[in-house]
């Protein structure tokens, strides 16, 4: 059955789950455990204070947070009293959480206290201080026991909503429309900008309906969610699809490998999705025979090239049954194509599938030769947020949205992405936009220009190099220039090699010929 038929809205997904699946376990937060029941209860408390708190439908609410209980909760709570999901990279500095957070017109901030040595909260305080302001953010509350003074715990924000009684919580999670907005992811895009996604309840249902069921998730499976929730592969395809199917949530809030072998063995975790790069780390464990991982029996990658020989040692080392990959992007709700269950392995190794059902992928060039990805149907967002000149570079009249990726599609309709239009580059699962580096390390004092491409990296599977020119006179280091960008911009975009240049190649329009630097780089050593 359609998603979008079945429950209309994601609050009535979560009332649905609370019921259908009452007393199995929902999440397990290392020693927490609740039940499909109690989530549902603590949702609807969720709710319940946003609603005391003036959250209207159609607000937007932000969370900046890691990968837990609260994340969830405070998520789905905001979109159970109507209002839209704005979720912030938690990678992101200060400075590029608030324009994000301006951007929306967010008027709810729930952030996390202390996540990997960082306060989140000072660094959003020190973005405000220094930047023109937060007109329209009205309530921070922070994820944990104590806030200052100005802020609201988490504790306190929910018993703000004790005398908000059952029905009216209930009646504005039921006024919930499907056409209605339930997200706005942010990205940027060629122009650095950042430019907001909008999806809708409708779509968000139907999409991860569709996954779940080429996926082959299932009512008990055990999914260690490691993709970030600010990440449509974290949210949907983890948190979204375990509530269609009653599938458990394990969250884990950054990826290390260690952690990740003891939850598979100690929970009989049997769903793990990811990037290449984390089942790759798992299977070069020197500890991983140590694990009981003999329950994983789905995995489904994608965000870069799939080595054969990964699908190949999956299903023979650790004995995985399902093994599919995937392709999306946050402008056509997360997913456009994915292998089916029984394709061959070549076909998950070498392709990221074909398009969804309900959908048409097509590209700008004749079968086998590489061309722009185009894609239409139910997934194309509804437009970037109040941005209809961004809309409308990438959204055609006859409803075709330009990816702005490269690539080739098979007799059997299978994609294989080669290029990027946009430039972007992958790193370690995390989308990296040159022009948005290009443009911060262009504010340093001794860079005169620059110019960023991605390179091979072993580990991460790409990582940035700049090439920078000079100011006149300057000193400056590539060791500088990298130590200072690591304050200034979150790490994966942080380019991990420089190489200084006299002048950067430009065609007669004057924009830089970036093919002539990857042929550069290709052709000695990124060293």
């Amino acid at each position: 059955m359609r998603g979008d038929l079945e429950w209309g809205s994601i609050p009535e997904l979560v009332r649905t789950a609370a019921e259908r699946y009452a007393d199995a376990e929902a999440v397990v937060e290392g020693r927490g455990r609740i039940s499909y029941a109690e989530l549902g209860a603590r949702v609807e408390r969720s709710a319940a204070a946003c609603v005391a708190n003036g959250i209207e439908s159609g607000d937007r609410v932000a969370v900046w947070a890691p990968n837990t209980l609260d994340w969830i909760v405070a998520a789905l709570g905001a979109v159970s009293a109507g209002a839209v999901l704005v979720p912030l990279n938690t990678r992101f500095k200060g400075a590029e959480a608030a324009d994000v957070l301006r951007r929306s017109g967010a008027r709810l901030l729930f952030v996390t206290g202390t996540f990997l040595g960082t306060s989140y909260v000072a660094s959003l305080r020190r973005a405000v201080a220094e930047g023109p302001g937060l007109p329209d953010l009205e309530q921070v509350v922070v994820l944990s026991d104590d806030a200052p003074a100005d802020f609201r715990t988490w504790k306190d924000f929910l018993a703000s909503g004790d005398g908000v009684g059952e029905a009216e919580v209930r009646a504005r999670a039921e006024a919930v429309d499907g056409s209605w907005p339930s997200d706005i992811v942010f990205t940027s895009g060629t122009t650095g900008r950042p430019k907001g996604a909008v999806i809708t309840h409708a779509q968000t249902l139907r999409a991860y309906e569709v996954w779940s069921d080429l996926a082959g998730l299932r009512q008990g499976d055990r999914y260690l969610i490691v993709n970030p929730f600010f990440h449509t592969f974290g949210y949907k395809a983890g948190v979204i699809a375990s509530l269609m199917r009653g599938a458990t949530m394990i969250p884990q809030p950054v990826f290390n490998v260690t952690t990740a072998l003891a939850n598979i063995a100690a929970e009989r975790v049997s769903v793990l999705p990811g990037p290449p790069t984390l089942h790759q780390s798992l299977l070069d464990h020197p500890a991983r025979d140590a694990h009981d991982l003999s329950a994983l029996r789905l995995v489904v990658t994608g965000a870069a090239v799939v080595p054969l020989r990964l699908v190949e040692r999956l299903r023979g080392e650790l004995g995985v049954e399902t093994v599919l990959t995937a392709y999306g992007l946050s402008e056509a709700s997360g997913i456009v194509t994915m292998c089916r269950r029984g394709d061959d392995p070549s076909v998950i190794a070498s392709t990221s599938g074909r398009a969804i059902p309900g959908t048409e992928v097509r590209v700008e060039a004749p079968v086998g030769e590489p061309g722009e990805v185009l894609v239409r149907g139910f997934n194309v967002m509804r437009g970037y947020y109040e941005d209809a000149a961004a809309t409308a570079e990438v959204l055609t009249p006859d409803g075709w949205l330009r990816t702005g990726d490269v690539g080739v599609l098979d007799d059997g309709g299978n994609l294989r992405i080669t290029d990027r239009i946009k430039d972007m580059f992958i790193v370690g699962g995390f989308n990296a936009y040159p022009a948005e580096i290009e443009q911060t390390l262009g504010l340093h004092p001794e860079v005169a220009d620059v110019a960023v491409i991605g390179v091979p990296d072993a580990r991460l599977g790409e990582v940035g190099k700049a090439y920078v020119v000079r100011r006149a006179g300057a000193v400056l280091t590539g060791d500088d220039l990298i130590a200072w960008a690591r304050r200034e911009m979150a790490n994966y975009k942080v380019p991990r090699v420089v190489e200084f240049v006299a002048e950067l190649p430009r065609n007669a329009s004057g924009k830089v010929v970036k093919g002539e630097l990857r042929s550069r780089a290709s052709g000695r050593s990124a060293g």
